[in-house]
């Protein structure tokens, strides 16, 4: 550790996702209960095959890149720059001021660039190895959003990929959060992107049958819901802008909220099944609020991992259960992905961002679509509607293939 430990806290927050490409819209949507979910078509080579989609709209690369720009860069890149600078902007801060060398990029994705992936892999079937793109290897590597942001933004500082699928984006926010606290940045880029909206990712998720069975936007992704059924397979970014607090106090910046704990564990357990007595989740849950020392009973609000999947809800509520006791029927707990759909390696961006402004704004979304009680599912999952709550402290939960479990816990400032 190199010298004291360093408070952290959140200044800025871009996104782009199917409720929304900005905070302030997927924000808005969020309260008005609106997901982003429709019929459509995931394989044109059978066009009467009919799947729920969550895709993202409206958004447009030709902001930040021109069309040789975008011929250079996958999609997850494009997203990552594009939330990066709607974040600093929203900082209001360029970190000019710093030493380069202290401001870091850690931005995770779950499964890189696999639409240039397969896209490049057809070039080299059907015309041969001499048309596979000059691009082809900086275009589907994941670590290239926090790379082409470093470029774009001058920031020198540590800078890496977290590739833990689920998990990711969180895992990527609490090594930042890390960095930042023991002193080796003062500022960083930190969150997740994701762009897997190919059938080849459909087919591989739907034939595990993680994808859900529904026919019914209304019903696609109905997370702790005894009818749920699997998830709603999404793209999108969430990017945070984290800072070191006294920094931030220096220059009057608006804070969202303080970082304060990260927990990482793993259930070492299955490839794609969680710890079925929930203790890996728990364990991350724990070691979170321990290390933001707080007491367990002041956290009152969890963003969980809540993918609409038999085995992680019901897992799930075994963990903050195993986590808190008795303590964890006083708190709520709501799924993002309810409407937005799993952003894969993005979720926990989006999710923390949404924590965030949970907590700067004293309000909780519902979770969408839940009608029908689980027994295995049981606690309070903020099904009425949104709901005012002043939060004391706040956990945002994300679970990857693999057993990777993360954890962070944030608080208002005081």
């Amino acid at each position: 550790m190199m010298g004291n430990e360093k408070r952290v806290v959140i200044t800025g927050l871009g996104c782009v996702t199917p409720c929304g490409n900005s905070p302030e819209e997927l924000w808005a949507n969020l309260l008005a209960g609106k997901h982003g979910f429709e019929l459509g078509n995931w394989f044109p080579e059978e066009p009467e095959s009919r799947n729920i989609v969550a895709k993202v709209k409206n958004f447009d690369p030709g902001e930040l890149f021109d069309k040789k720009e975008q011929r250079r860069n996958d999609v997850i890149v494009q997203y990552a720059v594009y939330c990066t600078m709607q974040a600093l902007k929203d900082a209001g801060t360029d970190f000019k001021d710093l030493d380069p060398y202290r401001v870091g990029c850690v931005i995770g994705s779950g499964i890189g660039g696999i639409c240039t992936t397969e896209q490049e892999l057809d070039n080299y079937r059907e015309k041969g190895n001499k048309r596979v793109s000059v691009f082809t290897i900086t275009k589907m590597i994941g670590n290239m959003a926090a790379g082409e942001v470093a470029i774009r933004t001058g920031f020198k500082g540590t800078n890496f990929c977290v590739t833990t699928a689920c998990a990711s984006g969180t895992q990527s926010i609490g090594e930042a959060f890390r960095a930042i606290k023991h002193g080796y940045i003062d500022a960083a880029v930190a969150g997740g992107t994701e762009h897997s909206d190919i059938g080849f990712c459909y087919a591989a998720f739907n034939n595990m049958k993680a994808i859900t069975r529904s026919q019914d936007p209304d019903r696609a992704s109905v997370p702790f819901d005894a009818e749920r059924s699997g998830f709603v397979l999404a793209d999108g970014c969430g990017i945070l802008i984290l800072e070191e607090y006294e920094h931030a106090k220096a220059r009057g910046a608006k804070i969202y909220a303080e970082i304060c704990g990260y927990g990482s564990t793993c259930d070492a357990h299955h490839e794609t099944s969680p710890d079925p007595e929930g203790k890996g989740g728990a364990k991350a849950m724990e070691l979170a609020v321990q290390e933001a020392g707080i007491d367990p009973s002041s956290v009152n609000y969890i963003n969980a991992h809540g993918t609409s999947t038999h085995m992680n809800d019901a897992t799930e509520t075994m963990a903050i259960k195993l986590a808190f006791g008795d303590h964890a029927r006083n708190i709520a707990i709501n799924s993002t992905k309810s409407m937005t759909g799993h952003l894969l390696g993005a979720a926990g961006g989006v999710e923390a961002i949404v924590t965030a402004l949970s907590i700067k704004n004293g309000k909780i979304h519902r979770t969408l679509g839940y009608k029908v009680p689980d027994p295995e599912c049981d606690l309070d999952y903020v099904t009425e509607g949104t709901r005012e709550l002043k939060i004391t402290a706040a956990l945002s939960n994300s679970l990857g293939f693999g057993g990777h479990n993360g954890c962070i816990c944030l608080k208002p400032v005081d």
